[in-house]
């Protein structure tokens, strides 16, 4: 049984280096036909599809009563976004952040993580009540991000793109493919599809594996969940990062750290009370908070980027929290 979930882990792994690559081009195809900002398309359907894999697994936990899970792989994947996920996409280019982000979705992913803990902390668990005031916020952001891609479309020029070899056979077949508007939706769900698969498959995996050697359950969820329902995000980003999709790269993070928040902790803590220790589960949503002030100090000081230099300082961050994780709570 060991051996066969390590298979599927490996065969989750390729869905979703595949997967992202499609979601990726086919998201950015849509963004420019539509002449939709990539960074809406990033906070939106890409935020929306990678946190999936985390909807999925707080939902069944909540039900399952298994609240540790579903609290620490919300707070876990915000901190591996950020962190790892950023750190690693900065390291492959350095990622502009507009001012919108810095106006908005930043500031709103602070309000979010700065909820999760006084809500916390107010009644040592989120219940019922507590979900539908994330739920309230995030309905308001989603209203106020398409009021503002209405206000501000995207530009119609952009940079020429690098002169290519043309391509022969199923490549070729593909970029003209790619012109068609139909296509790039079935591309993109396809890959979202994939994405979703992968991550799931990788989730099941390693807590399996995790399990067989005796994890504690908070541990599992702050890592081996937090960082598997995390891999769509590394992968999306780091593959757009690659692609020179910065916007995608950056929104892809910052929208599904607030959907993690608002929508998946907010919808999983209708199906039953999510668990905030004062102790364990305080320090690590204060990590998640550090996190975010890091992700806004770094693009405010580095003049709207993050660059090499602060992804290596992002990495730093994560490697010492799992120091201490593995340290402390083990």
């Amino acid at each position: 049984m060991l051996y066969l979930w390590i298979f599927l882990m490996i065969l989750g792994f390729v869905l979703l280096i595949k997967g992202a690559d499609w979601f990726v081009d086919g998201a950015a195809g849509i963004a420019e036909k539509c002449n939709v900002s990539p960074l809406v398309i990033g906070l939106t359907v890409i935020a929306f599809g990678t946190s999936a894999p985390e909807l999925c697994v707080s939902v069944a936990s909540a039900v399952q009563r298994l609240p540790d899970f579903s609290t620490g792989n919300v707070i876990g994947s915000n901190i591996a976004n950020i962190l790892l996920i950023l750190g690693c996409s900065a390291l492959f280019r350095p990622l502009p952040v507009q001012k919108n982000s810095l106006r908005l979705d930043i500031p709103v992913l602070l309000l979010a993580s700065f909820l999760l803990i006084g809500l916390g902390i107010w009644g040592r668990a989120l219940e019922w009540w507590d979900g539908l005031i994330f739920l309230a916020v995030f309905a308001v952001y989603m209203f106020l991000l398409f009021r503002n891609a209405k206000r501000a479309p995207a530009s119609s020029e952009a940079p020429a793109a690098p002169k290519e070899e043309p391509k022969k056979g199923f490549g070729a077949w593909l970029d003209r493919m790619k012109e068609k508007l139909w296509f790039l939706i079935l591309l993109t769900l396809v890959g979202l599809g994939m994405v979703v698969g992968g991550g799931t498959l990788l989730v099941d995996g390693a807590k399996y594996i995790a399990e067989f050697f005796g994890a504690p359950q908070d541990v599992i969820g702050l890592t081996v969940i937090a960082i598997g329902t995390s891999l769509p995000e590394l992968v999306t980003s780091v593959v757009a990062a690659a692609k020179g999709e910065t916007d995608i790269a950056v929104g892809n993070i910052i929208g599904s750290n607030i959907f993690n928040i608002l929508f998946v902790a907010g919808i999983a803590s209708l199906f039953y009370p999510l668990a905030f220790d004062l102790n364990d589960t305080l320090i690590d949503a204060l990590a998640a908070l550090l996190a975010a002030l890091v992700l806004y100090l770094c693009a405010f000081l580095g003049k709207e980027k993050i660059g090499r230099a602060s992804g290596a300082v992002m990495l730093l961050m994560f490697a010492a929290y799992y120091v201490y994780l593995f340290a402390v709570r083990i």
